[in-house]
Parts: structure tokens; C-alpha cells; sequence
């Protein structure tokens, strides 16, 4: 998905879209960015900031805007949780956001790429998918073929250093895990204001 120039997009909508943006160089730059913009610019409208949250939480998973508006569907027609847990809930158990979030890569976008290559199984079956949804009780794991693999140097290492969600298992040393329970706003936090996001598609 091609989306532009990477820290322009970040210093309008977070360093939080763009691993590559969450630099120390990047918040200096951001930070004079917007003290010209609150000197040269009005108060935003509404629609605006609807717009800003929706880009916000689109490219942080690195979806395209049509992927992304069927996650919006589904969560509006959910009748069994309120629509902001569902679109959270749908888009945080993409296997390639699993697959970041227990730290097999360093990125969402190396957790794609890890994904589409074969490196990773689903319950026991090699699963090219990054959209591939995940239920409670799925068992994740890195190919037998693929444990040795230049994306996974270092992984002991980075794991130790990285917390594991709470609603996520990691076993380091089978490299299996999986998904012990539907994650929620305190065991993952939202990528931006997700009611915001469906007010702009409910306009």
C-alpha cells in the first residue's frame, strides 16, 4: 500500500502511525511543526478531526481505505458488542497485528511481509494471509523452515525487552503462542478515537 511521504503524513496525524517516526530527531521537527501551524491556523471543525482519527488508525495497521471501510461495516452491524470494541477487536486480531504484537517484528509492515512470505502457521497451517482473522483459542507459530531466518535474529532478545499483551501466550522456546482472550482497549490500546472514526463514516 503506497502512502506517501512517511513523516510528512506523521506530523500530521502522530509518530504513532509510522514506527519509523518514533525518533527523537522526529519529535523536535513535530514539534515546531505545530507551533507554526497554531500560529498560522484557525480552530478545526469537527469533521476534520473525525477525518484526522480515521487516517490515524487506517495507516497504523497499514490498511487501504477500502479494506478498512469493510472492518467499519462489519463493526456497525454488530449487534452482540458495541461498534467501537468490535472495529478495535476486529482490526487488533489481524494475524499480521498478532504477529507484531508478540514481537516477531519490529513493524506491522515487517509482520505483513513476515506473513505473505510463509514464515508464520495458524493452528499447525502455513497461512499467507495478514488479514487472516483470529478467534480465541488460534495457536500461532514461526514455520519449523523459517526459525533460523534473518527476520528472526535477535528475537530472544527483543522479546525479553518487549511486554507481551495480556491476551496474547508466547512460548520462546517452541515459538508457539496464541490468543487467549479477545483483546479490549486496556489489554491493547486503540490506535486513535474509534468512536470518532465511525462518526466520520456515519456522516
Amino acid at each position: 500500500m503506497k502512502t506517501g511521504p512517511r513523516y510528512k503524513i506523521a506530523k500530521r496525524l502522530g509518530a504513532s502511525v509510522f514506527e519509523k517516526a518514533q525518533t527523537q530527531k522526529f519529535a523536535l521537527s513535530a514539534d515546531r511543526s505545530a507551533k507554526n501551524k497554531r500560529s498560522g491556523r484557525g480552530r478545526q471543525s469537527e469533521y476534520g478531526k473525525q477525518m484526522l482519527e480515521k487516517q490515524k488508525v487506517r495507516l497504523t495497521y497499514g490498511l487501504p481505505e477500502r479494506q478498512f471501510r469493510n472492518y467499519v461495516r462489519k463493526a456497525l452491524d454488530a449487534r452482540d458488542a458495541r461498534p467501537s470494541d468490535r472495529l478495535h477487536e476486529s482490526l487488533e486480531l489481524r494475524l499480521d497485528n498478532v504477529v507484531w504484537r508478540l514481537g516477531l517484528a519490529l513493524t506491522r509492515r515487517g509482520a505483513r511481509q513476515m506473513v505473505a512470505h510463509g514464515h508464520v502457521c495458524v493452528n499447525g497451517r502455513k497461512t499467507r494471509v495478514p488479514s487472516y482473522a483470529l478467534s480465541v483459542g488460534d495457536a500461532v507459530s514461526v514455520r519449523e523452515g523459517s526459525r533460523g531466518h534473518g527476520t528472526l535474529t535477535g528475537f530472544a532478545e527483543r522479546f525479553l525487552e518487549r511486554p507481551l499483551p495480556s491476551w496474547l501466550r508466547w512460548d520462546p522456546k517452541a515459538m508457539e503462542g496464541g490468543v487467549k482472550e479477545r483483546p479490549t482497549a486496556v489489554s491493547a490500546d486503540p490506535a486513535g478515537d474509534l468512536v470518532s472514526v465511525l462518526s466520520f463514516y456515519t456522516r
